[in-house]
């Protein structure tokens, strides 16, 4: 998400992995049977259509992982976020379980309950996780301001190996490095950056690998959509990671957009970092609109839903697709965009918006599988 704004939600409380179904409502045990009598003329059945197909379902014709980021809160005290999470996606990403602060607020001890109860819903629900995030200047621990600026190489490499193989084969793809250019291209100012200089990006591509050898390793940011200055330095930055051998697997595109803007040259982006050999995901999609919402607004909030997952859709390495959050209801962004909101494809009452529809659509039509 971006740097200049909070982040979405604060650390979801630590649950044990009982507070949180890992499936969907079970039906009600079957009545006992009733004593025999002759039975009944069969009525006549009017037809009735097949229940439309979950988005994962669609998703799937054309080899995409389709995910949304999860409020740890909502999934555990709310059942129709629960049910949606459990049946419209196959990926999922922790709003905020997976960030240091959240899992080690106390230097040396790990509050991994709800990071644990996350991968357990996913691997009951037949989903699997996108890590996020390892390496960020952001929501780290209080306890890290503390640490000397010679150790903290060392402590860094330790929160990455610890984490990855706490999940070892049971995380997909884990956004590494989080959001370290500013917008002209340069990299951003960090405690990282000013301890252990630019060579810590590759390092912790190097410890994660290390720790999981299996998982896809991605850099991830906002505001790199489009082709311009950020992303060129994006590109540089992954081009030197391969020449120099460094096992970086692919990009993560945020897409936290606005609904008067819609990013057209997405698809050239994308392409370019496909022709590097590389995988990409749109990691962390919503369209904000200017409030109050309106039918014209949420049409455009639509295409450019829309435009998003289309310059995905025709990039072959692109591997996933993923909403921050799908519903109104426990967007991060009201709080913190002031006067814009509406974001997600569903409304605060789970009821569905043109951007869902329109999703719906063009997952609807061709497909094959074409990805890695």
């Amino acid at each position: 998400m971006p740097d200049h704004v909070p982040p979405p939600t604060g650390p979801s409380p630590e649950r044990p992995h009982a507070d949180i179904p890992t499936t969907r409502a079970a039906a009600a045990p079957a009545a006992a049977a009733a004593p025999t009598r002759t039975p009944a003329p069969t009525p006549t059945r009017t037809p009735t259509s097949a229940p439309e197909p979950s988005l994962r379902q669609l998703a799937a014709r054309h080899g995409l992982g389709f995910g949304t980021a999860v409020n740890l809160t909502a999934l555990a005290g709310d059942e129709v976020y629960r049910e949606w999470v459990a049946t419209q996606f196959d990926t999922l990403t922790a709003e905020n379980a997976m960030k240091w602060d959240a899992l080690e607020p106390v230097r040396g001890r790990h509050a991994w309950g709800p990071a644990d109860a996350l991968v357990a819903f996913a691997e009951a629900n037949g989903q699997r996780v996108r890590g996020h995030t390892l390496v960020w200047h952001n929501q780290n621990p209080a306890w890290l301001a503390d640490v000397p600026p010679d150790e903290l190489g060392a402590v860094l490499k330790a929160h990455v190996q610890t984490t990855v193989r706490r999940f070892r084969g049971r995380v997909w793809q884990w956004d590494v490095v989080n959001e370290v250019f500013e917008d002209d291209g340069s990299l951003r100012d960090t405690v990282w950056l000013r301890a252990l200089g630019p060579g810590y990006i590759a390092d912790a591509f190097r410890w994660a690998h290390e720790a999981d050898p299996d998982a896809l390793l991605f850099y991830n940011d906002y505001e790199v959509e489009e082709v311009n200055a950020k992303s060129d330095g994006v590109y540089d930055l992954v081009r030197e990671l391969l020449r120099q051998d460094v096992p970086i697997h692919g990009v993560g595109l945020q897409a936290h957009l606005r609904a008067d803007h819609a990013p057209l040259t997405m698809r050239e982006n994308l392409g370019r970092f496909d022709a590097l050999g590389l995988r990409t995901a749109v990691t962390e999609a919503d369209v904000r609109v200017v409030l109050p919402a309106d039918p014209v607004k949420l049409q455009a909030q639509a295409n450019v839903y829309r435009t998003a997952l289309r310059a995905c859709l025709l990039t072959p390495r692109c591997l996933s697709f993923t909403v921050w959050g799908y519903t109104d209801k426990y967007s991060w962004v009201p709080g913190w965009f002031e006067g814009e909101g509406a974001a997600d494809i569903l409304d605060e009452n789970y009821a569905a918006k043109p951007a869902h529809r329109a999703l719906r659509d063009d997952l609807s039509f061709g497909g094959s599988d074409r990805r890695d």
